[in-house]
């Protein structure tokens, strides 16, 4: 969840790694800090609070040298202060790590440093892992005669302190005794090596290094990487030389800019159109009325004796998985479960042979998600995912799979991700009817109207000024009840965590019909009702609970279907989405939403693209 950039050639290195972390900021913004070495010499500056506040800092006293490492925290061990700010120091001084993770050991190995000698001076897991690094350096410098030797000894360092810690990491190493190298490593936490021409990069994320190379190697678990400004190598665990697969980042550097937009989050949930159009794009075949996924890796034989699906995901995608066991039980006939994938690692449930666990992650890192993935695998199950970041962890470790190619998502509350997932969920929906009992007729028309979900929601972006002027009217209200039903109860979910995460208004998510039991006590005049009542199966149903919101003199907000008049008479504010079929609804009624959410943080002064305790990428425990 925190962000890392490294960098190693011949440009003066602080102002390439700030900027490589204001890029990674939404992983993490508790505190930021920085290292780099100069004449023998480490230069280090930390600093609670956002990155502009250590670059207050570099304004007065800069850290120069060519090479350094950086760090923006999401704090896991002890308070975000100026001591817990990474780099973090080993025992002699000359030793920098930073460190994405949790080393759940750390106290143990605390314990047995102390008594060596070792003092500590801030409460984090991570100067424990420094300090380990720096006593098996020692000790092996020690042993080859007290010569440094080369950088080599500084990855060996690396490698047995790893194999001591229980937990996650991904570290980033500095010594100033070793002035051309720098050294990654990773397990459960994603690390990327930059390769550049006469440089050399190291970051959690490629956002962080797009401007300044497009090739990067994604390093897989436990493997610890040497970097020079020249060259790099990878070693595995057991210390053998690795031959690394570059890849070409899919995205160029204008992806990662808000351009004239405001905020990130604004201009995600105005690149839905497009998104939609890039998960459709070759996945769709008119001739035979169906979806192609071939990324599945199953044959049509295998997807048809498929008898259960499980989905485990978190948050946002947890919401898009519950709209796809609506769509694959309603369209396919095949039994679905959706789990949350931190209690899905934990439990025991029982799985037939035929069964098949898909994984949802926008960045493929999930700590949860990816715990389920591998729980799923070491029991001998097909596990597929649906994943945005090409070459992340899930994605390598699925059998087969989707990716979404939503672009960069940069603001923390996801929108698009979540739309190109509903998207994917449809298709797989589709595809696993169309082998079954869906006629060719029926999956035309499913085809015809998932085309025009881009237009439609173009369409449904015009309202971005009346969700504003609704912001205005219910912006300073506490409490928010979301109600509907159907394929429209995960849009409900969906539409109180979006309030929730950026303007920190408590917000609630129920079945329209389950309020009655229980979240009516709620109601009153300052707790806003939002319904999701669009034309559909259940319309005059969600009508019923909206007069017994109303009979209790409860506000409400509508989103509705474009020449419903109806609902206008019992509303206090509607908002119109365009007609669609009943089951692609969720991606219309969830626009509104995501603009409503938007302005009332903004209008309470949030800042919506880094919303208070939340980061991006969840890769820890």
């Amino acid at each position: 969840m925190c962000g890392i950039v490294g960098y190693i050639g011949k440009k003066q290195a602080q102002d390439l790694l700030i900027e490589g972390l204001r890029r990674l900021e939404y992983r993490g913004y508790d505190s930021a800090g920085i290292c780099t070495l100069a004449d023998g010499d480490l230069h280090i500056r930390k600093k609670a609070g956002r990155i502009d506040a250590l670059a207050g800092v570099l304004k007065k006293s800069p850290a120069i040298g060519s090479l350094g490492i950086c760090h923006t925290r999401w704090a896991t061990h002890g308070a975000p202060t100026d001591y817990n700010a990474h780099p973090h120091l080993d025992q002699s001084g000359k030793l920098a790590l930073v460190h994405n993770g949790v080393i759940e050991n750390y106290q143990a190995i605390k314990n047995r440093l102390t008594a060596k000698g070792h003092t500590f001076t801030s409460s984090t897991d991570t100067e424990v892992l420094a300090h380990l690094v720096g006593e098996h350096l020692e000790r092996l410098r020690g042993d080859n005669g007290g010569k440094n030797g080369d950088a080599a000894l500084l990855v060996e360092a690396v490698r047995r302190a790893v194999k001591e810690v229980i937990g996650t990491y991904g570290i980033g190493v500095v010594h100033s005794d070793y002035p051309n190298a720098m050294v990654g490593a990773r397990r459960g936490s994603p690390l990327i090596v930059g390769v550049g021409r006469g440089e050399n990069f190291l970051a959690s994320d490629v956002t962080a290094l797009i401007t300044h190379t497009r090739e990067v190697v994604y390093l897989k678990d436990n493997e610890i990487a040497l970097l020079t400004g020249d060259d790099f190598q990878v070693f595995s665990p057991d210390a053998e030389s690795v031959e690394a697969q570059i890849s070409q980042v899919e995205f160029g550097a204008g992806a990662t800019e808000k351009g004239d937009y405001p905020h990130y989050m604004l201009k995600e949930i105005y690149e839905q159109p497009q998104v939609i159009q890039n998960a459709l794009r070759g996945r769709v075949d008119t001739d035979t009325a169906t979806a192609k996924l071939g990324g599945l890796n199953l044959t049509a034989e295998e997807l048809r004796a498929v008898d259960r699906v499980i989905f485990a995901a978190c948050g946002t995608a947890w919401h898009s998985a519950l709209i796809g066991e609506y769509l694959i039980e309603e369209l396919a006939r095949v039994p679905c479960e959706v789990e949350y994938a931190s209690e899905f690692r934990y439990r025991n449930p029982p799985m037939g042979g035929n069964t098949v666990v898909f994984v949802i992650s926008q960045s493929g890192e999930t700590a949860d998600t990816l715990a389920a993935l591998r729980e799923a695998k070491r029991k001998g199950h097909k596990a597929l995912g649906i994943v945005n970041v090409v070459g992340s962890t899930i994605a390598r470790e699925v059998d087969g799979g989707v990716y979404m190619h939503a672009g960069p998502e940069i603001g923390v509350a996801a929108t698009k991700s979540f739309t190109s997932q509903v998207t994917i969920l449809t298709l797989l929906a589709l595809h696993l009817a169309r082998l079954r009992h869906m006629s060719t007729m029926q999956g035309a028309a499913i085809i015809r109207e998932l085309e025009m979900i881009p237009s439609k929601i173009e369409q449904a972006l015009t309202c971005d000024g009346l969700a504003r002027r609704i912001a205005e009217k219910y912006h300073k209200k506490e409490d928010f009840l979301f109600l509907g039903r159907q394929f429209n109860f995960p849009i409900a979910l969906e539409g109180a965590l979006k309030l929730k995460e950026i303007s920190y208004i408590h917000a609630e998510g129920y079945p329209s019909a389950e309020m009655k039991h229980g979240p009516i006590a709620l109601i009153d005049e300052d707790t806003p009702s939002v319904f999701i009542c669009p034309k559909d199966s259940v319309y005059e149903k969600v009508m019923s609970n909206v007069e017994e919101v109303k009979a209790r003199k409860g506000p409400v907000i509508a989103l509705a279907t474009e020449g419903d008049t109806e609902i206008a008479h019992k509303a206090d504010d509607v908002i119109y989405v365009p007609p669609t079929l009943e089951f692609l609804q969720p991606l219309l009624t969830v626009i509104p939403l995501q603009l409503l959410a938007y302005h009332i943080a903004v209008l309470r002064g949030c800042d919506v693209d880094k919303p208070r305790n939340l980061a991006k990428s969840v890769t820890v425990e």
